[in-house]
């Protein structure tokens, strides 16, 4: 505990290109980059699996890459191909283990709509894009959002093992305290990760009970 007070009270750790808030942004901007592309992925491929139903076995492979998926030997590898000119070595890895979860759950949701619902909706003159805009896509909303509250958690988790390879975010407190045995700086990161993941649920928690109506929720409890 006194490792934690004597890292947050320290004024060094708050000021210059190595403080906090400057780390802090840095996990922020590999963390948004790498979920904004993975939802760019994830998503309309999720959609367009679960209402034609062709393309299932995409969604079971992805399912499995997940579990299976080393992201620190993916990053390690990308970096000696690439370098670390750019953020992309960090990005690939990261969006690759946030596919899965949108993709998947994205999946879930719009092939979980009742067939009954669908067929009012055709029988209403709605058309397949219609279909899918109007009335699949509110309903699987729910799991859609959880999809993403998923990868967004998992993202900035992983994210500090940018670190590794001698990028920035708040992994280096991390990888740097364990190099020098500053292990006040490690259990500070730590501490900083574990805060930042659970924020980033919370948001999309949050998120979730602001975009998905009532009646969509009940309608899902229900069933």
């Amino acid at each position: 505990m006194n490792w934690l007070i004597d890292f947050f009270a320290n004024p060094a750790n708050w000021s210059g290109p190595d403080a906090i808030p400057a780390r802090l942004l840095e996990h922020l901007g590999f963390s948004a980059a790498a979920l904004a592309l993975a939802a760019l992925v994830g998503v309309p491929l999720g959609l367009l699996i679960g209402h034609t139903g062709k393309g299932s076995v995409i969604v079971v492979v992805s399912a499995n890459l997940a579990r299976a998926l080393p992201t620190l030997g993916l990053l390690v590898l990308i970096v000696l191909l690439l370098g670390t000119a750019s953020i992309w070595p960090v990005l690939i890895p990261l969006v690759a283990l946030a596919v899965p979860p949108i993709l998947v759950n994205t999946f879930e949701g719009v092939r979980g709509v009742d067939p009954e619902l669908r067929d009012a909706a055709y029988g209403m003159g709605l058309r397949g894009p219609q279909v899918l805009s109007k009335v699949l896509v509110p309903v699987a909303l729910p799991l859609i959002m959880l999809g993403l509250r998923l990868a967004a958690v998992q993202v900035v988790a992983t994210a500090a093992v940018a670190a590794y390879v001698g990028l920035g975010g708040l992994g280096r407190y991390i990888i740097d305290g364990l190099a020098t045995q500053d292990y006040e700086s490690v259990v500070g990161g730590s501490v900083l990760i574990v805060g930042f993941a659970l924020a980033v649920q919370g948001l999309f928690t949050l998120a979730q009970r602001v975009m998905v109506s009532p009646g969509v929720s009940q309608r899902l409890r229900v069933r």
